[in-house]
């Protein structure tokens, strides 16, 4: 394969792309002028709508994206990715989060179909009271301790379909090594009726088995039976023997596989917190809705593959139109948390210097992501997208029906208001006289409707940013499924954790830390 910035389609979408530079165009007369852009430019996976007719693509623009895509062999790579392959090149392994919701009678892996079958014997047991506490008392409460990819996947997920809870169980989420995380979600809780969920492939992760020990040291506390950890722990990892010290048996454990990344298994045991919940059978439509996803990815035409085409569009304004970051912004508060999950997807994943071979990349790669719920974040920083100097592409996301019980009025204005923006980034505002009153609009949006927020198209959408990240991976050429730059920063806190407990910093630090670390312990001897 020949180099990125060398290929003739990138070449001609680089002389291409001087035409949306020029004093003259602007987005909104473009719209004008195609009454039937809105169908040229917008793509369905099921009930899901992508509107991507309010960006800098013209007739010209998708033919030459397109065959980036096709010279960058983007088919090839996803046959790659659903077959098996070893596309995980640094560390020698598949990539097969999409295994894990494969429906049962079609799936080439049955631990998937067995952990599955676990899972839901052990929901059943907990959700229904016949999974009791040391003492007879019938589980009430969940605290799942994990980090990254084991807390923010179901976090999200739990907070987004809220509504789907009976209420049967109070499940909580610690990750943050701070001990007030811990304290605070342990607050008021009865030791007897709670249940806790460890949730480390390597059961050595700092901050979880930091949370986890202190976890055992409350229970204890509450209970002093060394033995009744047995009733209340259990745990989702591949170190038996760590976990079995801890006191947590072999059949309290879910198993994790080298073949799922962090940042993408929530659809794996990782998703129990969200199974308890929720219900099993939840859990199992958000696995259904991502499989549909799979299915769009895998099979459709890259013209009209929703991933794709997505992908295609945020590599377009990273490296054309000098785009450093995107805008997630969903008009939903159940999805609130959705950027912050998106954040680890996407950044964690494209994050990368280098190509598949190690040399240094040609282009820039990945772009920061961010967002909150809409309306909120119109009152923010939406003035940054209207009038600022910076080119944001932004994603809005609207839930055609409300997930609460009245007020559909409230529900129109939000939907109104998310219509507004996009129509306002496109538009702008007419000449004005006063210079600080002009909006020049002219800038791109794209719009996913879902017709409601359940398990089924929250389970979509998640897929479909995963599949997302991935084709924009190989059409930069890197591994979307490496993480090596998180591992420098634990290497290091362990040499400073010494440093905090020693009476003096060792020379050996530089000045900055060897200061800091003093100032610290000063004002903790004075606490």
């Amino acid at each position: 394969m020949s180099s990125l910035t060398e290929s003739s389609a990138w070449k001609s979408l680089s002389a291409h792309a001087a035409d949306f530079l020029q004093p003259d165009f602007h987005l909104a007369a473009l719209m004008r002028s195609q009454p039937a852009r809105f169908s040229s430019f917008s793509v369905r996976q099921g009930d899901l709508l992508l509107d991507y007719s309010k960006n800098f693509v013209d007739d010209r623009t998708l033919p030459l994206l397109l065959d980036l895509a096709e010279e960058r062999q983007l088919p090839a790579a996803i046959a790659a990715m659903f077959r098996g392959d070893e596309i995980n090149n640094t560390e020698h392994r598949p990539a097969l989060h999409v295994a894990l919701r494969q429906p049962a009678a079609n799936s080439a892996h049955p631990e998937v179909a067995e952990t599955l079958e676990r899972m839901r014997s052990f929901v059943d047991e907990v959700r229904s009271g016949k999974w009791t506490g040391h003492t007879g008392k019938p589980i009430k409460s969940v605290i799942n301790i994990g980090i990254g990819g084991s807390d923010l996947g179901p976090v999200m997920v739990s907070d987004a379909l809220a509504e789907f809870a009976d209420n049967k169980l109070d499940v909580r989420f610690v990750s943050n090594v701070d001990p007030v995380h811990l304290q605070r979600s342990l607050n008021k809780l009865d030791a007897e009726a709670t249940l806790f969920i460890v949730a480390s492939k390597s059961f050595t992760t700092l901050e979880t088995h930091q949370n986890a020990s202190a976890a055992r040291r409350w229970f204890l506390s509450n209970c002093n039976d060394e033995e009744a950890i047995a009733q209340h722990f259990v745990a989702i990892t591949t170190n038996l023997e760590a976990a079995a010290d801890f006191g947590i048996p072999q059949e309290n454990l879910f198993p994790m596989w080298d073949w799922v990344g962090g940042r993408y298994s929530l659809w794996s045991a990782i998703g129990l917190p969200i199974a308890l919940g929720l219900g099993m059978e939840h859990f199992e439509r958000l696995l259904a809705g991502a499989h549909a996803m799979d299915e769009h990815f895998r099979t459709q035409p890259l013209s009209e593959n929703m991933p794709v085409l997505m992908a295609l569009l945020t590599v377009w304004y990273t490296t054309f139109f000098d785009a450093h970051s995107t805008a997630v912004v969903p008009y939903s508060q159940a999805l609130d948390k959705f950027p912050t999950y998106l954040q680890q997807l996407y950044m964690e994943s494209l994050g990368k210097r280098v190509d598949q071979e190690g040399q240094p990349v040609s282009t820039g790669t990945g772009e920061a992501m961010w967002g909150t719920a809409g309306t909120n974040g119109q009152h923010s920083y939406f003035q940054l997208f209207h009038q600022g100097t910076q080119f944001i592409p932004v994603d809005f996301i609207a839930v055609a029906q409300s997930g609460a019980d009245d007020n559909h009025e409230a529900h129109q204005h939000l939907l109104a208001n998310c219509l507004s923006q996009s129509l306002a980034l496109m538009e702008g505002t007419p000449d004005e006289s006063d210079p600080h009153k002009y909006i020049p609009g002219n800038r791109p949006s794209n719009t996913l409707v879902l017709p409601q927020l359940d398990p089924y198209h929250l389970g979509s959408l998640i897929a479909l940013y995963e599949h997302k990240v991935y084709a924009q991976s190989v059409l930069w050429g890197i591994n979307a499924f490496d993480q090596w730059g998180v591992e420098l920063g634990k290497k290091l806190s362990k040499t400073l954790f010494s440093a905090l407990q020693a009476q003096t910093a060792p020379d050996d630090l530089d000045s900055s830390s060897r200061g800091l670390i003093s100032t610290i312990k000063q004002w903790q001897m004075n606490a």
